[in-house]
């Protein structure tokens, strides 16, 4: 797709800070990180999203990506993977793409009542240590 700007990465047309890279997929440091490790993992083939026939050739070689990136980011204690569908899932550039993200730990909220900025609250945190040692 000529007006693609992840295409023009992928043809090395534009300049990216490369992290990985074989025949099918290229990964490079995301722009506008938001964690301390951020990078994107994308088919060199042009794909709209994640359910848009992307080979499974091609997913297979951008899930040996991610574990390229974690290893070459010292990614060694977890790491996130995620991918939006679309404009109203937060999907800015409408070529298939894997955030790969790491560097800080990640918790959640598991209710309403918890913070919606990824972080437990004492009293979940305390009720959800609880229930693991009552199953182990």
């Amino acid at each position: 797709m000529s007006d693609c700007i992840f295409c023009k990465i992928a043809e090395h047309e534009i300049p990216a800070t490369v992290v990985y890279e074989d025949d099918l997929v290229i990964a490079f440091d995301d722009l506008n990180p938001q964690a301390p490790v951020h990078t994107l993992v994308i088919p060199k083939a042009h794909h709209e999203n994640i359910i848009d026939g992307v080979p499974a050739e091609t997913l297979a070689a951008m899930t040996h990506a991610v574990a390229e990136v974690a290893r070459i980011k010292g990614l060694d204690e977890g790491f996130r993977v995620i991918s939006n569908k679309g404009e109203a899932a937060g999907q800015t550039v409408m070529h298939f793409h894997l955030h790969v993200l790491g560097g800080k730990r990640w918790e959640r909220a598991l209710s309403k009542g918890c913070s919606r900025r990824l972080r437990f609250c004492a009293v979940h945190r305390d009720r959800v240590h609880a229930m693991i040692e009552t199953y182990v």
